[in-house]
């Protein structure tokens, strides 16, 4: 499986390409997607796949989470802060690292999507284009806020791996993200990463993406993008309901935002279809529409 460090950690990543070639072929754009909180680029394979006509993808898993486990020694560069903008850098350096040219195209899901809105703003001569999926700026609430931390921290602290092994335990795990069901191989595998994320990094990036200051920072920086982007929002999310994406789209004239209908958190799971056929038409892939999944 390939690497590549960055910043005292390894980080997982993946071509998906047309043929399954192992490296980008050089001919096509390249698309990069970001996973949300306490996943992995796994579940972007299947989107990712249908796009392989038009774009060679590349998927990663961000520092602490699924494949990219940080060190049991660490080292002297390694960087152990969990601030969404040290996860947009730990970004640009992977690109850097791989010798990708610019630009490349960005995909982005839930807390992925509030870091790749902060490297579009620092890095934003990378990105030719940006999709945010499931994204929007909330209004600070500090008894919420402190009974959602509490409630983080019992779920975090509390993942035994049997977990797993319990039939339908996935299901109910990712019943409050969904509105349709999805493929049993998929929520098996959000919730097999959700039981490997690194502890200091599943806590750390709750109180990072859910805080004060992030109800601050991020209408500023939504209001700042200059880079053409599609929000698509699920119309049935309850993690990062539609009317904050669209308080999010309304802060820049280069933000568009689609809600899919009869969907929740995971609308490229739940339809994938309606998701491909939003992504064609803001992409202008015309008569190039994905292959259905």
């Amino acid at each position: 499986m390939p690497y590549q460090a960055v910043r005292g950690v390894d980080h997982y990543y993946e071509w998906i390409t047309a043929g399954d070639r192992p490296q980008p072929s050089g001919s096509k754009p390249v698309m990069v997607f970001l996973h949300g909180w306490a996943g992995s680029g796994r579940y972007w394979r299947t989107t990712a796949q249908a796009l392989t006509p038009h774009f060679d993808c590349l998927i990663y898993d961000m520092r602490g989470f699924g494949r990219s486990l940080l060190p049991t020694s660490p080292t002297a560069d390694l960087i152990d802060d969990y601030e969404l903008d040290s996860y947009a850098d730990d970004l640009a350096m992977l690109l850097e690292a791989l010798g990708l040219s610019r630009p490349v195209y960005l995909n982005a899901h839930s807390m992925g999507a509030s870091v790749a809105t902060l490297f579009l703003n620092r890095h934003g001569d990378w990105v030719k284009e940006a999709v945010l999926t499931c994204s929007g700026i909330f209004d600070y609430d500090k008894r919420a806020f402190e009974a959602f931390y509490r409630f983080g921290g019992y779920v975090v602290s509390f993942r035994p791996a049997w977990l797993g092994q319990i039939p339908l335990a996935h299901r109910i795990f990712m019943a409050r993200f969904l509105y349709r069901t999805i493929p049993s191989h998929e929520s098996r595998s959000f919730l097999n990463d959700f039981l490997m994320a690194d502890y200091a990094a599943a806590m750390g990036t709750i109180y990072t993406s859910v805080s004060k200051a992030a109800t601050e920072v991020m209408p500023r920086e939504f209001a700042q993008l200059k880079t053409r982007t599609l929000l698509i929002s699920g119309q049935y999310d309850q993690i990062i309901p539609a009317d904050m994406g669209q308080k999010a789209a309304a802060l820049s004239p280069h933000v568009t935002q689609v809600v899919i209908p009869r969907t929740s958190h995971f609308p490229m799971l739940e339809d994938a279809n309606t998701y491909l056929q939003v992504l064609s038409a803001f992409l202008n892939l015309g008569d190039r529409t994905p292959a259905p999944v």
